[in-house]
């Protein structure tokens, strides 16, 4: 298998904004922002987030034997799976959204307390990548933690296509009004307690999927992923073509000792 062309970047936060209660927009400059000019706004990425009190990022170096070497424990970051919103080339921008989890977790915590000049290691394809194929009816889904990518699917779905998003948020508050030519219709589910339990895998089992070619993208939590798969390619048999089923978190675990589901 042919290896993904990769760059990786220091970045340094130029400032922050709240969208909503509990969704953090950061924007972070740095020279080498142009390597990634023809990423897809909406591919996963990764972030590296430095321990606390520390604001220089470490990358595993590649030695002359083409071996890893990763940085001591006291400075690794913790590396976590993100959506870049957007880039702009003219200031050497990226931007990245992230939901506010409070303290708990790395990325949560370093993007509460982060201020102009913190630091943020970004890994990134450097080629374009498909989102999503053309099809007549969609069905978008995700939590929180999928916003960035369900609007950048919404941004560039072309005004013919119909169909139905489903999203998860902490409360009324954290709804957000996402860009879209296309004839969706919007579900807002409200969950103050998501590592306890998500009501998504419900709201997918009762949207009617009319006939016709279909396309289906899933983002959330491992569980809820799992049984929304299950249902579409078992109950519903739905093609692995016809679904992208993704996993960014597991309750109770962290990112780095979960497993990642996909459906491609």
């Amino acid at each position: 298998m042919a290896k993904i062309p990769t760059g990786q970047i220091v970045a340094e936060v130029t400032r922050k904004e709240y969208i909503t209660d509990h969704f953090i927009r950061v924007y972070l400059y740095s020279p080498e922002v142009h390597q990634f000019q023809n990423t897809v706004v909406g591919d996963n990425n990764k972030i590296a987030v430095p321990p606390a009190g520390l604001n220089e990022i470490h990358f595993p170096i590649l030695d002359e034997n083409h071996q890893w070497v990763y940085p001591a424990k006291d400075v690794a970051p913790a590396i976590r799976t993100y959506t870049h919103r957007g880039i702009d080339l003219e200031k050497n921008e990226l931007i990245i959204d992230f939901v506010d989890h409070g303290d708990g977790g790395p990325a949560s915590s370093w993007v509460r307390n982060a201020e102009a000049g913190s630091k943020l290691g970004v890994m990134m394809r450097l080629d374009g990548k498909e989102l999503y194929p053309a099809a007549e009816w969609y069905l978008l889904v995700g939590d929180a933690t999928a916003i960035p990518v369900l609007s950048a699917i919404l941004e560039t779905l072309p005004e013919t296509a119909k169909g139905v998003c489903i999203i998860e948020v902490h409360g009324k508050e954290d709804e957000q009004i996402l860009a879209t030519q296309a004839d969706i219709e919007f579900k807002w589910l409200h969950n103050a307690q998501p590592h306890i339990g998500s009501e998504l895998a419900a709201a997918v089992k009762s949207v009617e999927i009319p006939e016709g070619s279909r396309f289906g993208y899933v983002a959330c939590e491992f569980s809820s992923v799992k049984e929304i798969r299950t249902y579409l390619r078992k109950e519903k048999n739905w093609t692995a073509q016809e679904l992208y089923a993704y996993s960014y978190w597991k309750a109770g675990v962290a990112e780095n000792e979960s497993q990642e589901i996909k459906t491609i």
